[in-house]
């Protein structure tokens, strides 16, 4: 009997060793990142090719980061979160072998345009975190993840030193190899495979036109300061980029499954979110330029150190290791006191690493101390955002809401890049004969990125407080998910749309919610067997609650709407009901919204519009008497009723005879 139960009872990772396995993505998605980037002074030379040309490994990962990170995000909801970890990896070790053993430049790009999926691991494995571990853990394992993001970019940049001066340069995409298989096996090996699925066709159109829009976009940012700003391409790749976005943005929201859920991310809790993930990634990456770019500069600019490239990586490994030392803090601040606090903490840590950067230059303990406050606040800040981006959106769409906000990130990162470049190259001055940035090229920097900062705090005081922690917790384990699937329908089964449902408890808890498509489909997640509170709530209707008893095997629930909520009254002379009545539904502001004729009992009726102040009007057909009365309109069926006086028949015509 013990040797039956031993082997009919399979172990389950640990949730240790889940995050562990999760959190080392960060690791190598900063090291695909940064590996390359002491090496591009050299590569003109080494490949034969120009400067600008040489770039390009940095812009093809840039780009194609940007375009995988929404897709695969997206598609981890719908096929599976660990599927797509395997594949972002399987493209990840293919394209380093390439770019190891392609032997010209061209297989050196298409090699880095590969290894870019490998950001996408960051959002998927964040939203894996969210299925699979305890609440308890969430804040401290997204932390930690946080935390090795910053630990691959400090260790990137000395490690590619090492390894180019001791193997040569294609070593390091041996290393990006190896580093990337042995995370696929873990993955195949530790990480279960989550049962939370979005149903529904991908949204083939709204990817391709959001992944030219996105890399027109990004290409102009990135490649704005080596063209020239005002240069015919990079005008013409901002046009585009409005264009496609401008045909993208309608399309997205008429769609019935659409790439991005613009409806949600438009809520303030995601949209303010994202605003402050955007200019954190801003204030983020000017750290990591300037820091090794100064201690690396001459002495002779009076503020540079002269060290050499594997020398100034060394000095970001304190950064590294501080991110990792504050990641159990980031969880603790935010399991008391949530994502929202959490997120204006580290945003104000950054400020005050940027104001003492100003004024605390003039020695190399000075720029480590300064660098590794900035990437304290980071892994602080970075660690919140994930936190109340899962707290606001469905669960059956974490990892795509988290795809959306690592790719505003990484607009942030890139225009920090360009606004960099753009500084130091304008406030310079000469050494010898060359031309090198002046230390208040690098002040003007610090005091932007501490704007940012700031403005970021800004962003994130209108986040509402009461998402700024996780939801409550429910009961069952979050491994144990079950997705519900269903219609909100009108009675004679059209779909009703735009509506909503959100799932209670019936203490009163939140479980999860989900917004109505085009064709009436929602998913939700449910924890387990057992009653839940269903309400379903849609534009023009009374709101429906009904008590679920889910049995743990029934995916289907289908909501029927009955009540539709109206402007409606009798239109009446004297004592006698009035037909064929015109009455029109006007905006306040004069815009016409509709128009219906009484039917022979006198009444007439409009489907509730939208919330505010209305005027509805009455032309008698035979009298051409005509009324007008204003109306508040509420989200409350209301009655407006027209008794116009009896008057003898002025016209025996109809009205429009």
């Amino acid at each position: 009997m013990p040797r039956s139960n031993a082997l009919n009872t399979k172990r389950s990772p640990s949730p240790s060793a889940i995050t562990a396995v999760l959190a080392l993505s960060g690791t190598v998605v900063a090291l695909m990142q940064t590996l390359v980037i002491p090496l591009l002074p050299d590569f003109p030379e080494l490949l034969d090719v120009t400067a600008d040309d040489a770039s390009w490994l940095v812009t093809a990962t840039l780009l194609s980061s940007a375009v995988a990170t929404p897709i695969v995000s997206r598609s981890a909801d719908m096929y599976g979160k660990r599927k797509m970890m395997v594949v972002c990896l399987a493209i990840m070790v293919a394209g380093s072998v390439m770019a190891a053993v392609g032997g010209s430049f061209v297989w050196l790009i298409i090699g880095r345009a590969l290894q870019g999926f490998s950001a996408a691991l960051i959002p998927v494995g964040i939203s894996i975190m969210r299925d699979e571990l305890p609440k308890e853990k969430m804040g401290s394992a997204v932390a930690l993840m946080s935390a090795t993001l910053g630990i691959g970019s400090a260790l990137g940049l000395p490690l590619a030193g090492l390894l180019y001066e001791s193997l040569g340069w294609a070593s390091i995409f041996w290393v990006s190899a190896a580093a990337g298989a042995l995370l696929l096996v873990a993955v195949l090996l530790v990480v279960p495979e989550s049962k939370v699925r979005t149903a529904g066709r991908f949204d083939y159109a709204g990817a391709l036109v959001l992944s030219a829009a996105l890399a027109a976009l990004l290409l102009a940012i990135s490649k704005g300061g080596t063209w020239g700003w005002g240069s015919e391409p990079v005008l013409l790749l901002f046009l585009t980029a409005a264009i496609l976005l401008a045909v993208w943005v309608p399309y997205e929201l008429k769609v019935s499954q659409p790439m991005v859920d613009l409806r949600t991310s438009g809520r303030r809790p995601v949209l303010m979110t994202n605003v402050a993930s955007l200019l954190i990634g801003f204030a983020m990456f000017a750290n990591m330029l300037l820091t090794t770019q100064q201690l690396q500069l001459p002495t002779a600019t009076g503020y540079g150190f002269g060290l050499n490239v594997i020398t100034a990586g060394l000095c970001m490994v304190p950064s590294g290791l501080a991110m990792m030392v504050f990641a159990p803090v980031s969880g603790r601040i935010i399991r008391v006191s949530g994502g929202k606090s959490a997120l204006i903490a580290g945003a104000i840590v950054m400020i005050v690493g940027y104001v003492g950067r100003v004024f605390f230059y003039d020695s190399i303990a000075w720029v480590i101390i300064g660098s590794t406050v900035v990437s304290v606040g980071t892994a602080i800040a970075y660690a919140a955002m994930p936190t109340l981006i899962m707290g606001v959106v469905p669960r059956t769409e974490t990892a795509s809401a988290n795809g959306l906000n690592s790719l505003v990130r990484s607009i942030g990162t890139s225009t920090s890049s360009a606004a960099v470049a753009a500084v130091l190259t304008s406030v310079s001055m000469t050494v010898g004969a060359v031309q090198l940035p002046s230390f208040d090229a690098f002040k003007d920097v610090f005091w932007l990125a501490a704007l940012a900062s700031a403005a970021s705090v800004v962003a994130t005081v209108f986040i509402p407080r009461a998402t700024a922690g996780h939801r409550s917790p429910v009961s069952g384990s979050a491994a144990a998910e079950i997705v519900v699937q269903g219609r909100v329908l009108a009675p004679d089964n059209r779909p009703v749309t735009p509506a909503v449902v959100t799932v209670l408890q019936t203490a009163g808890e939140p479980v999860d919610w989900s917004r109505v498509d085009a064709e009436g489909n929602y998913s939700v997640a449910l924890p387990g067997a057992g009653k839940y509170l269903m309400v379903a709530n849609a534009a023009g209707w009374a709101p429906m609650a009904e008590v679920f008893d889910f049995d743990g095997r029934t995916r289907h629930q289908n909501f029927l709407l009955r009540d539709r909520l109206e402007i409606a009254g009798l239109v009446t002379a004297g004592s006698e009901a009035v037909a064929g009545a015109v009455v029109t539904l006007l905006e306040a502001g004069g815009g016409y919204v509709a128009t219906t004729l009484s039917d022979d009992d006198g009444a007439y009726a409009f489907p509730l519009p939208l919330a505010g102040r209305y005027i509805v009007t009455m032309l008698h057909p035979m009298t051409h008497e005509a009324m007008a009365q204003k109306l508040a309109v509420d989200n409350r069926s209301m009655t407006l009723d027209f008794a116009a006086p009896r008057v003898e028949e002025k016209s025996t015509e109809p009205v429009g005879a």
